[in-house]
């Protein structure tokens, strides 16, 4: 099995240094490259081609949100996952639209983050809790309750709402009592149903915001 290759993209020698070290404890994970601006990750991303980027935002110079803007296109079969400390609409949204895949907070755990990067690889958004429900409030903003999308079943209405609080795969198949494999089968379905790519495409098309 190939590893999934990353490049990460953080100002700070300390935390810059750290990711690179815990990620590449497993096999898992081969981290290609890391910079300390965007200027540079511009340079040098379309070469490397990673299969994920993990992106801060607040960098010196150009920021990490219009750094995905700029590189995006380059590098068309890459995902981008923010590692930030802002937690505003405004950042989350903006990084959304950007083109970032996946929010996550700096106080996230470094187990939490190798599993994200992880679902993050095969097709899933992972996000912060936290930043999960801020999207839900802003898709629920004119609803007194969550629409139940009648194109998909009971349980893929379900597992829906529990990927919009932010649950990993694990923790639906743990509240759900199924397995790993039947969650991603029906998160799977989910996708097909609504023609949409990931999470948050889902989750925004469920709640109506268009």
């Amino acid at each position: 099995m190939m590893s999934i290759t990353l490049a990460i993209v953080e100002d700070l020698d300390e935390v810059r240094d750290g990711l690179k070290n815990f990620i590449s404890l497993g096999n898992d994970f081969h981290v290609l490259d890391t910079f300390k601006t965007a200027e540079d990750a511009l340079y040098a991303l379309p070469e490397l081609q990673p299969d994920i980027v993990i992106m801060d935002i607040n960098l010196p110079g150009m920021n990490g949100i219009e750094c995905i803007r700029q590189v995006k296109d380059k590098c068309p079969a890459t995902q981008f996952m923010m590692f930030t400390v802002y937690e505003n609409d405004e950042k989350v949204f903006e990084a959304l639209k950007a083109g970032a895949s996946g929010y996550l907070l700096k106080n996230t755990g470094l187990v939490q983050l190798i599993e994200s990067l992880k679902e993050l690889h095969q097709g899933g958004s992972p996000m912060s809790s936290n930043i999960a429900r801020k999207l839900v409030t802003v898709f629920r903003n004119n609803e007194k309750e969550i629409s139940r999308v009648e194109t998909l079943s009971a349980r893929e209405n379900e597992i829906l709402l529990l990927l919009s609080k932010g649950l990993l795969y694990k923790e639906i198949a743990d509240q759900l009592k199924i397995s790993v494999s039947t969650v991603r089968q029906h998160i799977h379905h989910i996708y097909e149903k609504l023609h949409v790519q990931n999470r948050t495409e889902a989750i925004n098309k469920a709640f109506g915001k268009n």
